[in-house]
């Protein structure tokens, strides 16, 4: 599903370049469960802003879902991530002047779907997360909890390849935290290939694979160590 081959990051002039990324590889199974932790600093958001084609890389090959990701006009970038990748955010990135169905319907009206259709497939996701009686409540009438919920339904309603969660229980309490990760986990169960980024060991725990980055280069990752 995900193909990362020695992948190198600058930022900065030439005079004052820094190396984000380090060569990183990293080969990801459909269906399967991850997390990536590091420190502040480590390069994790970087990591994880290239594989959702919010950043480009300098060096290296990376294939999503068997297709090459190299010198996408942001067009093209755009259409792959509607198409492919759903987005989970510590900070949920609702808008705040739409209600809890419009927010889910959006990625929808981005990919062309008629009204009607998009708020149908967004009342189903809503009834999935189960806040299907908060459909028409806007997100500042919401918990932190739920507000996740319609972050998680609209990250599903293209029924993308890929969810990439970026600290997705960082602004929870323990006991939503905990109703989040069993969503998250029903999502992975139904085929979801989900990667989390995370710096909270309990909850990278939970995953099938934990890969730690540190200054720019992996420094575990269970499935390229030998057996």
């Amino acid at each position: 599903m995900i193909h990362l081959d020695n992948i190198h990051k600058y930022y900065g002039s030439a005079q004052q370049r820094l190396h984000v990324l380090k060569g990183i590889d990293l080969h990801i199974r459909a269906g399967e469960l991850v997390s990536i932790m590091g420190s502040s600093g480590s390069g994790k958001s970087t990591l994880l802003n290239i594989l959702g084609l919010l950043d480009r890389y300098d060096e290296g090959h990376y294939r999503l879902a068997d297709q090459p990701m190299e010198r996408l006009s942001e067009r093209r970038a755009a259409q792959f991530r509607n198409q492919l990748i759903g987005f989970v955010f510590q900070s949920f990135n609702l808008l705040p002047f739409k209600n809890a169905l419009e927010n889910v319907a959006l990625p929808l009206y981005y990919q062309g779907v008629g009204r009607k259709a998009r708020n149908e497939q967004a009342r189903h996701y809503l009834e999935r997360v189960g806040l299907a009686d908060r459909a028409h409540h806007m997100p500042n009438e919401l918990s932190g909890g739920q507000k996740q919920r319609v972050a998680i339904a609209r990250a599903l309603v293209t029924q993308p390849k890929v969810i990439l969660a970026d600290e997705p229980t960082g602004a929870l309490d323990s006991v939503t935290t905990h109703e989040v990760m069993e969503l998250l986990h029903s999502v992975h169960r139904q085929g979801n290939t989900l990667i989390i980024v995370t710096h909270e060991p309990e909850i990278a725990a939970q995953t099938q694979r934990r890969i730690v980055l540190r200054d720019g280069r992996i420094i575990a990752d269970p499935a390229a160590e030998p057996a």
